[in-house]
């Protein structure tokens, strides 16, 4: 142990006697004998101190095993921690260097392992054991502030020793070894304003209120220092900056910033109209620099008042009131200004609170139209008043000095109707046509009053006009009443209630009599009783009532009102005649009763039958046209030639006969539609394009030849013509055939003599084919 450092040598001694080394044999207590063990480390760990500046190597210690004889069998390996690159061990005598610089706050201690190991063998002769080397601390490392620059604020006017903020160094040494890492705090910038807690780095106010003011200085900077190895002489400092802003205190009342203030404007001014602005200046910031304004005094002050601009913190000076030249040319008014925040007033001493300021108005004369003396007008008239009846007037004055006289009219877009009229001199309004409240209970209507010497100059003002209710409307049944009635019932039996409506609006509401009309033969049959609540009941004189002798009886009932002049109606109640069942519910009615209890009066079946009628005879009209249009002559286009030729009766008429065919056709065939339709037949199936074939020419009638080759061509190439008696119909059996042609026509031998007189066995209609063609031969011959 004594090859340690002093430090090291207690632990080492401590640590052989635990391991059983020599050094135990005298410490043995209690007469307890302990176990000696053949291999004993002489070391724990080792110390080493950091940033070592040296040349050489730096010796750590000496690692020796028990079996070491000095005969150099022995090899010392290391492993761990910087084995081999920071840390080496002679392996012949333990001896332990370190290679590199080393830094504790990089890493504080290093783990290591030691064994021995025979040269010759390489056998292990001692299992391997675990060290630590640690690093013994300098002050290499100077303070450092958790942040480079800190923001932080106070209130004004606050007190010494206010606290503001806290600020925080670290120092990258051991603290648990000497004063390397033990700071202290100092302020090398921002006296005699504030200063620092040495141990805390606390930051507080070192002045009074008096003199931390904000509205004097608001920004401060200031600079701290902190110092390692307690702050003595030779330790490592560290620095940072403290931005210190001084909050605002409502410590400033508001001020004008002049004592009065003039403004005109011209008596037509509006109400609620801006005069002017005006200005109070408040030194704080913020919700402590709002204020609002008022009007204490002055001859205004019923007819001007002051808001507040919440923005710009102005004073709006605004009308309450219409103002009038001729009765008042200035006003003066005394407006106050205050904060809307508590003000503190430890600091103002004798200065007040609040600020005035006087604020002088001169109006303008204006030249203003008529005025009249009311804002608006009710008249009443009764519906019944007679033309040109007074409802009542209106007054307007000129409001200037010169008192220019008024001329009255009525804005007729307000009197579409022309129901009334106004004198323009004096403005009595009256009426020019009859009323009836019935219509319009009320009128609104606009006078307007204009200067005679200045037109321009009007004004207007609306007029109500109500119209009272005079009793010129009879009273009439609420609804269309019809009711049945048993032909077995009882005397007295109520069969239906009535009630009436007027169109009138009595004062005190309506009241209503019923009663049966004094003539007819119904009063025997059926009776009004008036239930005094503006409703009356139709009852029963009878016990029985007869379908055979009256179906249907119609009971006249006379309503009455109450009101002067009195007004009378007569209503009429349908009442039929059913078969009922024991219970009253009717069963059966009569045919003409069934029918009014559908709905279905006299005349709206009449109109149905009518209608009925109609329809019918549009049915058939369009049914006779139909067949009229089916029934085409035979003879309908000069296309049809087949239908043209067989409709002859005679032997032609040359260009003269016309009633039969148009000869044109015949002459001009080109300008005939190829892909004409038959008429003949109803086309079925699917039509195939017209095949064209050449014909074979002749020395004469090439107008004719053409004409019956293209109609033989059409017919051969439609497969859905029928094969009809007529020329337009021709067979083909194929080139291949060894037959010849049947087609006449399509014969090569129509170039010479053709004997046409076989056609007249085939029936009178060939008959005539056949006398036109053999007079042609006769005609070629002669």
């Amino acid at each position: 142990c004594t090859t340690l450092p002093f430090p090291l040598q207690s632990h080492c001694r401590k640590t052989v006697l635990e391991m059983g080394g020599e050094e135990d044999r005298d410490g043995a207590k209690g007469g307890k004998i302990l176990k000696r063990f053949k291999r004993g480390w002489m070391w724990n760990q080792f110390f080493l101190q950091e940033e070592y500046t040296g040349s050489d190597k730096q010796y750590i210690g000496k690692l020796q095993s028990d079996m070491d004889k000095g005969d150099g069998t022995l090899k010392y390996i290391l492993t761990g921690d910087g084995a081999g690159d920071i840390f080496t061990i002679d392996e012949n005598n333990g001896d332990l260097h370190a290679n590199k610089r080393l830094d504790r706050e990089e890493k504080a201690f290093y783990t290591l392992r030691a064994t021995v190991v025979n040269k010759n063998t390489g056998l292990k002769l001692e299992p391997e054991t675990e060290f630590i080397v640690k690093l013994h601390d300098i002050n290499d490392n100077e303070p450092k502030f958790a942040k480079e620059l800190y923001i932080a604020s106070a209130p004004e006017r606050s007190n010494i020793g206010t606290s503001v903020t806290q600020v925080t160094a670290t120092d990258a040494d051991d603290s648990m070894y000497g004063n390397s890492a033990k700071l202290r705090y100092s302020i090398s910038q921002g006296h005699p304003y504030f200063s620092v807690d040495p141990n805390t780095g606390i930051i507080r106010t070192a002045l009074g209120p008096g003199e931390m003011d904000r509205e004097k200085r608001e920004h401060y900077q200031v600079v701290i220092e902190a110092k390692d190895m307690a702050g003595q002489r030779g330790g490592l400092t560290g620095t940072t900056t403290v931005n210190i802003t001084l909050t605002d205190v409502n410590d400033n009342p508001p001020r004008f910033s002049q004592s009065i203030y003039q403004f005109s404007v011209p008596e037509s001014i509006k109400t609620g109209i801006p005069v002017g602005r005006i200005n109070a200046v408040d030194k704080d910031l913020g919700k402590n620099a709002e204020m609002y304004y008022s009007v204490v005094s002055g001859d205004g002050l019923d007819m001007f008042d002051v808001i507040t601009d919440k923005d710009s913190q102005e004073g709006i000076i605004t009308v309450l009131k219409p103002l009038d030249y001729e009765k008042t040319r200035t006003y003066t008014l005394e407006i106050q200004v205050q904060n809307t925040q508590t003000l503190d007033t430890r600091f103002l001493g004798y200065l007040p609170t609040k600020d005035m300021a006087t604020v002088r108005i001169g109006i303008e004369d204006v030249d203003e139209p008529p005025l009249f003396e009311k804002a608006s007008y009710m008249m009443e008239v009764k519906e019944d008043a007679a033309v040109g009846t007074a409802v009542g007037s209106v007054r307007a004055m000129d409001p200037d000095g010169y008192n220019s006289p008024v001329r009255y009219s009525i804005d007729r877009r307000t009197d579409l109707d022309r129901l009334f009229n106004v004198h323009s001199g004096n403005g009595s309004i009256f009426t020019i046509r009859p009323l009836d409240r019935e219509e319009v209970a009320w009128h609104n209507i606009s006078v307007i009053a204009t200067e005679f010497n200045k037109p321009l100059q009007t004004s207007w003002v609306p007029v109500y006009v109500r119209l009272l209710d005079v009793n010129d409307n009879a009273p009439k049944f609420a609804s269309f009443y019809e009711t049945f009635v048993c032909e077995k019932t009882k005397a007295g039996q109520k069969i239906q209630t009535v009630s009436a409506v007027d169109a009138d609006d009595p004062v005190g509401g309506h009241k209503f009599f019923f009663s049966l009309a004094m003539e007819g033969a119904y009063r025997g049959n059926f009776t009004v009783k008036d239930n005094g609540d503006n409703t009356a009941g139709v009852l029963t004189r009878r016990s029985s009532y007869s379908q055979l002798h009256k179906s249907i009886y119609l009971v006249p009932v006379v309503i009455t009102d109450g009101d002067f002049p009195m007004q009378s109606s007569t209503g009429t109640l349908t009442v039929r005649v059913c078969t009922c069942d024991r219970e009253g519910n009717m069963e059966l009615c009569n045919a003409e009763a069934q029918t009014s209890s559908a709905g279905l009066s006299t005349g709206a079946l009449v109109a149905i039958l009518l209608c009925v009628i109609i329809l019918l005879m549009i049915i058939v009209l369009f049914a006779a046209l139909k067949r009229q249009k089916k029934k085409e002559p035979l003879i309908i286009s000069k296309e049809d030639v087949r239908d043209n030729v067989v409709s002859y009766n005679d032997e032609g008429g040359g260009e003269e006969d016309t009633q039969a065919f148009d000869i044109g056709a015949l002459r001009n065939p080109e300008a005939i539609e190829e892909s004409k339709q038959r008429r003949d037949i109803i086309p079925s199936g699917t039509l195939y394009p017209p095949i064209r074939r050449t014909a074979i020419p002749s020395r004469d009638n090439a107008d004719v030849r053409d004409f019956i080759n293209q109609r033989v061509q059409d017919n051969d190439s439609n497969p859905t013509a029928p094969p009809y008696d007529s020329l337009a119909t021709y067979a083909y059996e194929g080139t291949s055939s060894v037959a010849e042609s049947l087609s006449s026509l399509e014969s090569a031998s129509s170039e010479g003599d053709q004997d046409y007189n076989y056609l007249s066995d085939w029936g009178p209609r060939f008959r005539k084919l056949a006398d036109m063609y053999g007079a042609e031969d006769s005609d070629r011959e002669s």
